[in-house]
């Protein structure tokens, strides 16, 4: 019922815009002289019903249209304005207000055009509004510095310096948006961080990065398919917990392809950080200034302290790379390299850390069988005692 509402009035709106098309078409042109020139008389008001119709028609066809395209420009402006933080809001406001109140005297010489006048007054309109807004988003600390009588109308600069005063900055009550990516939705493992409490502000879930999520889930590779599945359980069992906030951004970058790129336009828009565990996206996300929390660095910051001279029972997987070399994991992931650990595969048996590596992929253990090292002493104190 709506949508015959808004097509009628679209219709009717077509069909004055006709009306008033002829209005100026006959102040320029002598109706009686092309109705000499045509050979017949032309009547005044069949004109207006006649371009009426005509438009009436072509508007009422055309309303589907119309409709989409403002549909579509009310969600932008939506999705740009949501986000806009309060300071550029205001300041774009008052600049764009400027800006029309002074093309509204410029367009006053242009009135007494026939024809022309409206259309450049309209043209002059949009470009000083549109300039207007822009310098009042840039300037927006210049303009709302006239306004320090309002607190909450105080520009960013003030809120800064007012921050460093009471503390460098303290967070506020109100923490930010964290924007996920696909690869730290699927990994699972920001379900059990979130249960931990140590996150805190609002989970961002990008609409595009739903959209590659559903993309992975209805996959033909089996694989795949299953890992976009998992990515959207995670989603569901964060997203009913009450410990954390989560909300979905609905806007989009159509004029970029790569989710990654949108990703970090969307975190530099917000000034969030990214959650990712993606070392491309990392090293992208800080050459651009945003900051980065990889839970990757998390895990590896959380792992327990091993020193050399340490000892550890553990079971010995498979064969290392080096001859006579064993390799055996902590629950955590962690590599343990055992030299000598080769005869222990498939065995528990308790080694003696020699040493501890940090690397970029992790942390990695180097160690000996204890009976190994007990044995070297007592060949050492043989040999040194026959020596004696």
């Amino acid at each position: 019922m709506l949508s015959k509402i808004v097509r009628g009035i679209i219709t009717l709106l077509f069909g004055a815009a006709g009306i008033y098309v002829d209005y100026l078409i006959l102040k320029v042109v002598d109706i009686r002289q092309l109705s000499q020139t045509l050979g017949f008389e032309i009547h005044l008001y069949w004109t207006y019903i006649i371009i009426f119709i005509v438009l009436s028609a072509f508007g009422f066809f055309l309303a589907p249209v119309c409709m989409k395209v403002f549909i579509g420009l009310v969600k932008w402006l939506e999705s740009r304005l949501i986000r806009m933080p309060i300071h550029d809001l205001v300041g774009g406001s008052l600049g764009g207000i400027v800006g029309l109140l002074i093309a509204r005297l410029v367009c006053i010489t242009f009135v007494g055009i026939p024809f022309l006048g409206p259309i450049l007054s309209v043209i002059i309109s949009l470009l000083l509004g549109y300039v207007g807004l822009i310098i009042g988003i840039n300037r927006k600390d210049d303009i709302l510095g006239f306004f320090n009588f309002l607190p909450k109308l105080k520009g960013e600069r003030a809120e800064k310096e007012k921050n460093k005063d009471k503390g460098h900055g303290k967070q506020s009550a109100a923490a930010g948006y964290k924007v996920l990516d696909t690869s730290v939705i699927i990994d699972g493992r920001i379900a059990d961080i979130v249960k931990t409490s140590f996150l805190d502000g609002v989970l961002l879930i990008p609409g595009f990065v739903l959209e590659e999520l559903r993309h992975i889930a209805d996959s033909s590779d089996a694989l795949k398919r299953n890992r976009g599945r998992r990515g959207l359980d995670i989603l569901n069992q964060i997203s009913k917990e009450s410990i954390i906030k989560v909300e979905i951004y609905e806007g989009d970058f159509e004029d970029i392809a790569e989710v990654d790129s949108k990703l970090v336009k969307l975190a530099n828009i917000l000034d969030a950080p990214i959650l990712t565990n993606d070392y491309n996206l990392n090293k992208v996300a800080e050459l651009q200034g945003i900051k980065v929390l990889n839970i990757n660095e998390l895990a590896n910051a959380v792992k327990p302290v091993v020193l050399p001279g340490e000892e550890m029972y553990i079971q010995i997987m498979k064969e290392g790379k080096e001859a006579g070399q064993g390799v055996a994991y902590l629950d955590d992931g962690t590599m343990v390299v055992v030299d000598g650990g080769r005869r222990y595969i498939g065995q528990q048996t308790t080694v003696l850390v020699t040493t501890v590596l940090q690397t970029a992929a992790g942390r990695m253990i180097f160690a000996k069988p204890k009976g190994m090292q007990e044995k070297s002493s007592e060949e050492f104190s043989h040999e040194f005692n026959a020596f004696g």
